[in-house]
């Protein structure tokens, strides 16, 4: 009596290909395999949702109109302010106008050496950029005495490469002053009228 393998049985077993079982639905694996992806995306949504999970948003800001007083006329810091505030927050020229002033009371940019070669030759520069501010309520009354916020970055430096490397500490600055603002708006959104 001979025995056959199960996997050779069927009409192929005369080419050697295994024989396939038959699906028992109509889906072809594909629609099981995009229905199995479906399920899992439908599970991890469930269980983001579940934890209280949401997409990072702006804060909402208690008040409306901003005026920005001590900053200078082409100051990065303001800029970034202005974007980080988002499309609700409007920015007006005169503090009279504003429900709140922010005013910069220094503003500072540092370069600094970060490390030297055995050579003597600058391996890294740290950067710091600096907002010390203040807020006030349009009728010159404070809501938040001086503060300061600081952010700092180390980069590796080389002579041969200045010109890419200047525009890399350029990115990494306004990376940092957009830091900053995104952080003095969030303050900005826990401020009541005293």
């Amino acid at each position: 009596m001979q025995h056959r393998r199960p996997d050779l049985a069927g009409p192929r077993a005369a080419t050697g290909e295994p024989a396939q079982a038959p699906l028992q639905t109509g889906m072809s694996r594909r629609g099981w395999l995009r229905a199995g992806q479906s399920a899992a995306f439908g599970a991890v949504v469930l269980a983001l949702t579940g934890c209280g999970f949401q997409l990072r948003r702006e804060p909402a800001l208690p008040f409306k109109r901003i005026a920005l007083s001590g900053f200078g006329a082409r100051s990065g810091q303001a800029a970034a302010l202005r974007r980080a505030a988002g499309a609700d927050a409007e920015f007006v020229s005169t503090p009279a106008q504003a429900e709140v002033v922010l005013v910069a009371l220094a503003e500072t940019r540092q370069r600094g050496i970060g490390s030297l070669t055995v050579a003597g030759q600058v391996r890294e520069l740290r950067l710091v950029v600096t907002l010390r501010y203040r807020v006030l309520g349009s009728d010159g009354q404070e809501w938040l005495g001086p503060t300061v916020l600081s952010q700092s970055r180390d980069m590796t430096y080389n002579e041969t490469d200045a010109l890419a490397k200047e525009l890399e500490e350029g990115q990494l600055v306004r990376d940092m002053e957009a830091d900053i603002a995104r952080q003095v708006v969030s303050q900005l959104s826990t401020l009541r009228r005293p």
